[in-house]
């Protein structure tokens, strides 16, 4: 019996730089360069989508051919192993990133930093995202993940999220009901469907009073945070009943280096790259730190970082 041929993936880009504009693939390009651990091998192409059109193509292309396929936003809670992504990582474009208010209501683009929806709600004098204005990702991947911070998280304003199904067919709305949004979890982590926009229930506010609250908070996150080096933020999930960064600490681990990476001596719940850090490096602290927490109290850390690709 002769094996099904595997797709080339040559022909594969070809067919796709056939329907896209100018520079919107590239082929084996360093993971290192878009995700903000700032490590990870390449990836056989990545494609930027520039609007809803290219990007149902492209996924109608890749799922045609069976082509593994992740969509990246901002890169900020991901980690590419060393041997890099065998397959296409797709980069949402500039009209992911379009803002728009509506009475008190915000709708932005999935590829749209939180903190610059933060600020242009505080703009236009709407208060409630202002939690979310220091955390280092997207709106697509704020809800993706239900972010959250300082006690409030992105289910308690996001009112409904326009997605598209994986393989380009169709778009659709999902209310915020429908989006089984949980701890650091949403209906698109099984569905695997992009999200394409969020539209967020806000409230009237004074705008300085508004930034008064960004400022406090931000300036609590960079005394307390180590902002200056690259991480993917909180590296694990909160363990019930604890906190992550205690635990790691109290295990005598905050400081501790594998190679480049390093538990923050800011704050034991970041792992930091320090400059030379490979992924292999990380994850071996990260396997070192679960290990140590689970022998002293018991409790397995969960990374909160999606960790994919080759070793």
């Amino acid at each position: 019996m002769r094996a099904e041929k595997q797709p080339d993936m040559k022909s594969l880009l070809i067919e796709i730089n056939e329907f896209s504009p100018t520079g919107s693939v590239e082929p084996q390009v360093p993971m290192s360069l878009h995700t903000s651990f700032r490590t990870g091998g390449r990836a056989e192409a990545l494609v930027t989508a520039e609007n809803e059109s290219h990007l149902a193509q492209t996924l109608a292309v890749l799922h045609r051919e069976q082509i593994p396929h992740l969509v990246l936003g901002s890169g900020s809670n991901v980690l590419i192993k060393d041997g890099g992504y065998r397959g296409v990582v797709i980069k949402l474009g500039s009209r992911f990133q379009e803002i728009e208010t509506e009475g008190t209501q915000l709708t932005a683009g999935s590829a749209t930093k939180i903190s610059a929806a933060a600020k242009a709600a505080m703009e236009e004098g709407l208060s409630g995202l202002e939690f979310a204005s220091g955390i280092p990702g997207s709106i697509g991947g704020g809800i993706f993940m239900n972010a959250g911070a300082y006690g409030s998280e992105v289910k308690e304003i996001l009112v409904s999220a326009t997605a598209m199904a994986k393989d380009g067919s169709r778009t659709y709305q999902l209310s915020g009901s429908d989006l089984e949004l949980g701890y650091r979890r949403s209906a698109f982590q099984k569905s695997g469907d992009i999200i394409l926009r969020g539209s967020f229930q806000l409230q009237p506010a004074d705008k300085a009073d508004i930034f008064a609250r960004m400022k406090e908070l931000l300036d609590r996150r960079n005394a307390k945070q180590p902002v200056q080096l690259p991480s993917a933020g909180s590296f694990f999930k909160r363990p019930e009943g604890y906190y992550a960064g205690k635990l790691i600490e109290d295990a005598g681990l905050k400081g501790l280096s594998v190679g480049g990476a390093q538990v923050s001596p800011l704050h034991a719940g970041f792992i930091v790259n320090n400059g030379e850090a490979t992924t292999a490096d990380i994850l071996q602290l990260m396997r070192l730190i679960q290990n140590t927490v689970y022998d002293q109290f018991g409790v397995h850390l969960e990374p909160e970082v999606r960790i994919l690709g080759e070793d």
